[in-house]
Parts: structure tokens; sequence; C-alpha cells
């Protein structure tokens, strides 16, 4: 039997792996315009002005780029303690460990490519100070005054050895549904896109060309407008931060994005999937061909050899 729609709440926060700490740090506050939560363990707590919890993004110093947590919210305690015992259950390790980012009791473990995945319920709700107080109280911050103003962690692209067992884990265990995938001619799943809420998508696992496991692709954080992607755009150059492709619009999904690599390396996405929801519970896997991909983005756009090949932390 599948797992009940809901026990994961949401998508919480991201600890990403840099080697510029600082280039990181300027990245986020600077050109997204998120704004400094604290600090501790070595770590800079980062958020975007319209996430309730105290965090969004964990930026910690390491050798490489990549990523090492991606935390997420259970719909209530019970929901959590369902989950877990699910993660024993299916044979998966794990172990209960202190909150960190402003979350309570945490139980961590992995996905089959050992990525971290940890799940919580208790969280500390942001409390803005008197400068960043918002003129609506229920907002949870006033909207930044510089960068592109990004309002919320939107989803994290794994890349994995294999996708399918992966995407199972999530499906079976985690409660995500399935939204959309690729297959090959070969009958490979190349990638899926999963959901634990009606947003199409919150999770996506691509398939590693190199074989490798626990490697990222993307992080993405949503914008308010197309606009403010196109102002992301040029804030990019001006700046100096590396466009790896877009503006345009994503045949899969239909989200209009952008790519850029932060200073440690790691790959950005500026999206606006906003206008895009999955209400149906009955929602059927949409399926893309080997053939249809080829055809590249929405709009004609064909998709750059860079967006399968680099990934981080970087291959040696």
């Amino acid at each position: 039997m599948p797992p009940p729609l809901g026990d994961i709440a949401h998508l919480g926060h991201v600890e990403l792996l840099t080697p510029d700490v600082d280039g990181t740090v300027w990245f986020f506050t600077e050109i997204l315009g998120m704004t400094e939560a604290g600090r501790e363990e070595g770590s800079v707590l980062l958020r975007t002005f319209d996430d309730y919890e105290l965090t969004s993004v964990v930026v910690t110093a390491h050798e490489t780029a990549g990523i090492r947590r991606t935390a997420l919210r259970a719909s209530s305690d019970e929901a959590l303690r369902r989950r877990v015992r699910a993660i024993e259950e299916s044979g998966r390790d794990g172990r209960w460990t202190d909150g960190r980012a402003g979350t309570g009791p945490t139980y961590v473990t992995t996905d089959p490519d050992g990525h971290e995945i940890a799940l919580y319920y208790e969280t500390a709700w942001y409390d803005a100070p008197d400068d960043l107080r918002p003129g609506l109280k229920n907002q949870p911050q006033a909207k930044p005054r510089q960068g592109v103003g990004v309002r919320r962690l939107d989803h994290v692209n794994y890349l994995a050895a294999s996708v399918l067992p992966n995407v199972e884990f999530v499906e079976h265990t985690l409660g995500g549904r399935p939204t959309e995938q690729i297959v090959l001619d070969s009958g490979t799943v190349a990638a899926r896109w999963l959901t634990f809420t009606n947003k199409s998508y919150d999770l996506v696992y691509t398939e590693d060309w190199s074989g490798s496991s626990g490697r990222l692709h993307h992080v993405a954080f949503a914008t308010d407008t197309r606009e403010d992607i196109l102002r992301a755009a040029d804030l990019c150059l001006d700046n100096g931060v590396f466009i790896e492709t877009g503006p345009h619009k994503h045949a899969i999904q239909q989200t209009f994005f952008l790519y850029v690599y932060e200073p440690g390396g790691n790959r950005i996405e500026l999206c606006n999937p906003l206008t895009r929801l999955v209400l149906a519970p009955d929602w059927p896997l949409v399926t893309w061909t080997e053939a249809e991909r080829a055809k590249g983005q929405a709009w004609g756009l064909k998709t750059i050899e860079s967006f399968h090949t680099h990934g981080t932390p970087p291959l040696a």
C-alpha cells in the first residue's frame, strides 16, 4: 500500500557545501536577495523572504561543492514517526539527531544513491526583526531591497547512478507522487519528477552520465514573475556570475528558467513555476521519450552539453 498523501508536508531546507563560503553567501544575499538568519557550527543560515521557517539554505565550508543534506518537514509528529517506521521496515539505515537550522528532533537517512535525507516536524518559525518587519502580517518578512528577491526554496534535482531505485524509495517510503519522467529507448528511466504537495515537483532524480553516486545537479529558487528571472540574468551578467543557459522555458513541467553557477561551483536555478499546480489526486505520470527530448526545450532551445555533464562535487 502506498504511503498516505501528506505525511511529508514540504521541502524544508538544503545544506550546500562550498569551497568559497564568502562567495556563496555573497551570491545568495546580494544576487538572490536572501537574508542571513544566523550562524552555527561553522555554517551560515540563509532564508528567502517568504519561507516561514527560520532557514531555507545552510551554507557550509567544504573542500568541494555539493549537497550534504535535504531536510523535509513532516506534517505532524505522528506522520514523522510513520515515515521513520517505513524507512526502517524498508531496511535502510537511519539515526535520530538533534535538529539544526531551527529544527527539532531529526531523523537522518539516505536514499539508495547516498544523498542524505533528514525528516523533522518541530521547527522554528521566523520572527522578523524590526528592520525586516513586513507591512502585511501574513507575510514572514519584508521583501528584500536588493537582488532578485527570490520567494522560496522550490526544488532539488539530484544526480544518481540509477534513477529508478531512488524514485521508488521516495514514492514507496516517503510518499512522493511522480508527475513526469523521461524514458530512453532502452527502457531506462533517465529522470523522474516527484511532489509531496500540489506543486508539480519538489524532488527530481536525473541519471548521472558518469555512473557516480550522491552528486547534485541543481537547487532551485522560485521567483514571483518571469521578469524577475530576466532581472536575475542582468544581475549575474553585471556581477560576473556565470550563466549556463536561459532564460527560457522548459518543456517538462513548463518552468521558465535561468541556470547559473554560484561562486562555489553549485548549479542554481531561478525558476517561475508559480502558475502550474497538480491538483488532481489521480494525476497520470507523463512520460517523455528520447526523441521528444531531443527536440530541446519548449521554444526550441537545444539543451547544452554541460547540462548533462556538470554536477557537484566535480569529478576527479
